[in-house]
């Protein structure tokens, strides 16, 4: 496998603020051990080793009590890594797993009994190659399993594509979230047409949003200061929808790597309401991800 192998996992500084009790970050992945859990032959690339005992020092330092893992491309479909972390820490974690379009009904509800939320697909038609071919022919063949289990749907995709993606889920009743901003780009501003269709989406109550990896909608590291203005607009559009995820350890970024720690601040810093702060930090995720 000549997929490209990322940086070690640097030691976050620890926030100038701890976020409120029952915190839950939202986005991150588990990767590892691969002497229990090898990485998929097929993966795109090589993340470093992020295990569970490395994730829960993470929260342990940033404050966070609750978290949901999202099945990453180093594991391709093999969810055993991510299961395993829900299996030692059922109260504490939930997941959103990458399956086969062939899974069957009987693992949808095994891995929803084991404490999957949701199921995640690769909307791409821009970036052939870069993920996972599993997309919306497969969601419409796994939704009958998805809602027998109570299970939502979250999509890695260009927030461009949402006419032809929710035209072919008008009948979906389960909640719909976007990760990492829609993937809009902070430098074409909040009047761009895929973020405008995201801000619309959201405000109508048709889809979440995760407020996560402003590092892959700004190019202005370490601070990131055009991805404050979808940021506000997006809390502006509808809070009651928003979630925020630090996205560690990072993966497929190759420089310019961001500290998590730094990651929380900024959020801080661009959310001054502690109300609103604690909205996005506990009451949202607790709501949709059964906590």
């Amino acid at each position: 496998m000549d997929a490209p192998c990322l940086p070690p996992i640097a030691e976050p500084k620890r926030p100038d603020e701890l976020p409120p009790p029952l915190a839950c970050d939202s986005h991150f992945h588990i990767f590892g051990p691969t002497s229990l859990f090898p990485y998929s032959p097929e993966r795109a690339y090589t993340p470093a080793e992020a295990p569970l005992e490395k994730l829960l020092a993470l929260h342990a330092r940033l404050g966070f009590a609750r978290g949901v893992a999202i099945q990453g491309n180093g594991h391709g479909t093999d969810n055993s890594a991510m299961l395993d972390a829900l299996r030692r820490e059922p109260k504490r974690l939930r997941g959103v797993a990458i399956v086969k379009e062939t899974t069957t009904r009987d693992e949808v509800r095994r891995m929803a009994a084991a404490g999957v939320c949701a199921l995640r697909f690769h909307i791409a038609p821009r970036q052939p190659g870069r993920f996972s071919s599993l997309g919306l022919d497969a969601f419409e063949r796994l939704a009958p399993y998805m809602a027998e289990c109570n299970l939502h749907v979250q999509f890695f995709m260009d927030a461009r594509e949402l006419p032809g993606v929710l035209t072919r889920l008008k009948d979906w009743r389960r909640p719909i979230v976007l990760d990492h901003f829609g993937s809009t780009k902070a430098a074409e501003g909040t009047a761009a047409p895929g973020f405008e269709l995201l801000r619309q989406h959201l405000a109508e109550g048709r889809v979440w949003v995760k407020l996560s990896g402003a590092y892959r909608a700004s190019e202005r590291y370490p601070d990131y200061e055009d991805a404050r203005f979808l940021h506000e607009a997006l809390l502006k559009a509808n809070p009651d929808q928003v979630l925020w995820g630090s996205d560690w350890p990072h993966p497929r970024l190759e420089k310019n790597m961001p500290d998590t720690g730094h990651l929380l601040n900024l959020f801080h810093e661009w959310t001054p309401d502690p109300a609103l702060r604690r909205k996005i930090l506990v009451e949202n995720p607790a709501r949709l991800y059964g906590f």
